[in-house]
């Protein structure tokens, strides 16, 4: 508004004024307004331009030091995240960390660990070079008991975040827990190893195949020469590039 509409407009209120009293007011005062600063009609307005940080391993891994979403992060020692290769040929998932892991952070590093990085060397896989070694909880049920669906459940997102980022071309379930969750099914795991099946996981479409534990050969011999069918299984589907819903071999 200009000083000019300023003064007309208070005369206007003074004159309405004086009316109101019958015509009787003190003199009008003398006004020296001054114009108001133009104003664009058009007002910038600043969007935010940033786009959300990509997710990677190294901040889960952050993320799973600190978490607290379930009650194994009261009796852990370190969280397990994992480790491997970043594209890896082959998803190896377990069921949870034992003590070996819980106190050193690592997947997979006790007698069971050993085996493990045996069974795979002897089908020309290794955790260094072309796997990644994962679990299904991160941290460590007390006294090595089966996760509870609650923890497994608070879990579950972890691991559907590093699958989404790692892509692997096959996934490897480890005993009965883990074959159970990832392959969704109640079957037994006698039931469930020697077939492949796909999964859509994590925006993904994977084969997979369960075995035993090393944990379970370990204490039962009888598992070993089904685990080894299971990894030449395994080997013969990478080797010819992932076949689907294999039989079992006889």
């Amino acid at each position: 508004m200009t000083a000019a509409e300023k003064t007309s407009l208070a005369r206007f209120l003074d004159a309405a004024g004086a009316s109101a009293r019958g015509g009787y007011g003190p003199k009008p005062p003398t006004y020296d307004f001054t114009d108001d600063a133009e104003i664009s009609a058009e007002i910038p307005v600043e969007l935010p331009t940033a786009e959300p940080a990509e997710d990677d391993l190294q901040s889960i891994a952050r993320e799973l030091e600190t978490c607290a979403a379930c009650r194994l992060a009261q009796g852990r020692k370190r969280a397990v995240p994992g480790e491997g290769a970043e594209s890896p040929l082959v998803l190896v998932i377990g069921e949870g960390p034992g003590a070996e892991e819980d106190a050193s952070g690592r997947p997979f590093v006790g007698p069971a660990g050993r085996l493990l990085d045996k069974m795979l060397a002897a089908i020309g896989l290794s955790r260094e070079e072309n796997c990644f070694i994962a679990n299904i909880v991160k941290c460590r049920p007390p006294g090595n008991r089966d996760p509870m669906d609650d923890e497994t459940a608070a879990c579950l997102p972890f691991l559907h975040r590093q699958i989404a980022l790692l892509r692997p071309a096959f996934i490897l379930c480890m005993g009965r827990i883990a074959a159970g969750i990832v392959l969704r099914s109640g079957e037994s795991l006698g039931r469930l190893r020697g077939r492949i099946t796909e999964l859509d996981i994590a925006g993904l479409r994977i084969p997979a195949l369960a075995t035993y534990h090393p944990s379970a050969i370990l204490r039962n011999d009888e598992y070993r020469r089904p685990a080894w069918e299971d990894l030449k299984l395994l080997k013969s589907a990478l080797d010819s590039g992932c076949p689907l819903d294999s039989e079992k071999e006889a």
